[in-house]
């Protein structure tokens, strides 16, 4: 018996679909179901029918959505933009404001998952974690969110934010962060070591950002990919931005793609508009595991954005030259299954005994959606209408 029958939808390849619901999970998924006495019948009026969305990267603590305009202060080096960032911060409201108000915003667009990133380090502490928590908490049931525990200020460089690491594995992280090991810390074996060395005391994920360019973050990638499968951690660790494999000639590019999918090595993007990033389709052809994010949203790093992963999926198809429905559904996958994949999602997705959570929007099918971005959204969550439910 089923508790509710969603009718007259529309599948992401465009055919009629019916999705029936039985304690908050899908029970059967197919053109036309059977109809029974007592079931709670929703039709959906023809609406695209999509899974819910998973921000892979994400800053919630750093974000000014919730407060003023804040207009953006040019600096020249990454200290200086560093040093911006926390007087702006000084002068904001609470995280916990900020973050809630930038979670609502994106559970708005659809999503119901993200992975975000936090700042943690010597002089911080674990302030920005225990608010940031604190947020995590309150959206419980409707927004899932993996904490990074993310070292923004460097590991070896910042005297005693690997201690502040550990720390924060113990108060609600879930992964271990990293930042361009040579680059900012000038010690990759260094950082490397406290990075992995965390992850394996904790049983935790790693996920490092990468800025460092050429042939230099290229051999960044091999050092992790070793580190990864010498500790088995295959699926668990991940690289964000990875510019350098946006850099490099393609003879470079297959070498280190077969080493990041052996090692499986995710790699994130946000597809970011002035620096070339990860070549998606190659990377993809190679097995790599490849996710998007909306990383910096409205803050100290720069002005754009507005939490809606649909829409930087159309950027991503937008910055990669995709035409093809193949390739428009292939950025919305980075957008939904990929992440979830790359969280951990459970019971995630358009099958029959996942949670019935869905995404309904007015398209024809998945490609013209990542294209046309449509506005008017809802959601169902295991099998109630509402951003609430």
């Amino acid at each position: 018996m089923f508790d509710q029958l969603f009718i007259n939808a529309i599948g992401p390849d465009g055919t009629p679909l019916e999705l029936a619901v039985a304690g908050g999970r899908f029970a059967a998924i197919g053109p036309a179901l059977p109809r029974c006495d007592g079931v709670e019948q929703i039709d959906l009026g023809g609406q695209l029918v999509l899974p819910g969305l998973v921000d892979g990267h994400i800053h919630l603590d750093k974000s000014f959505v919730g407060d003023r305009w804040h207009p953006h202060r040019p600096a020249h080096t990454l200290r200086e933009r560093l040093s911006i960032e926390k007087q702006e911060l000084a002068a904001a409201p609470s995280i916990v404001e900020r973050a809630d108000a930038l979670v609502a915003q994106a559970a708005a667009f659809g999503t119901v998952a993200m992975r975000s990133h936090v700042d943690v380090d010597a002089t911080t502490g674990l302030d920005h974690l225990h608010a940031v928590n604190a947020v995590r908490e309150r959206w419980r049931g409707i927004v899932d969110i993996e904490l990074v525990a993310f070292p923004q200020a460097g590991v070896q460089s910042c005297r005693g934010t690997a201690q502040v690491l550990d720390a924060a594995m113990r108060e609600g992280a879930q992964v271990v962060g990293g930042i361009d090991p040579d680059t900012l810390d000038g010690d990759s074996t260094g950082q490397l070591d406290v990075v992995f060395g965390i992850a394996e005391r904790h049983g935790a994920k790693v996920d490092i950002h990468l800025h460092e360019p050429g042939l230099g973050g290229v051999e960044q990638l091999r050092r992790i990919a070793e580190r990864s499968r010498a500790l088995g951690m295959h699926g668990r660790v991940a690289v964000s931005h990875a510019y350098a494999l946006g850099e490099v000639d393609t003879a470079q590019l297959e070498r280190i793609a077969t080493t990041l999918a052996d090692a499986g090595v995710a790699i994130m993007t946000n597809a970011p508009g002035d620096r070339p990033f990860p070549p998606v389709r190659q990377l993809r052809a190679a097995g790599v595991e490849v996710f998007l994010g909306n990383d910096n949203i409205r803050d100290a790093w720069w002005p754009y954005g507005n939490g809606d992963m649909l829409q930087r999926a159309m950027l991503l198809g937008y910055r990669s030259g995709f035409h093809t429905d193949e390739e428009l559904c292939m950025a919305l996958q980075m957008a939904t299954g990929a992440g979830a994949r790359v969280l951990g999602l459970q019971g995630y997705g358009l099958a029959v005994g996942n949670e019935a959570t869905f995404l309904m929007l007015d398209a024809p099918n998945a490609a013209a959606a990542v294209a046309g971005v449509p506005c008017r959204r809802g959601i169902v969550r295991r099998g109630r209408l509402g951003p609430d439910a």
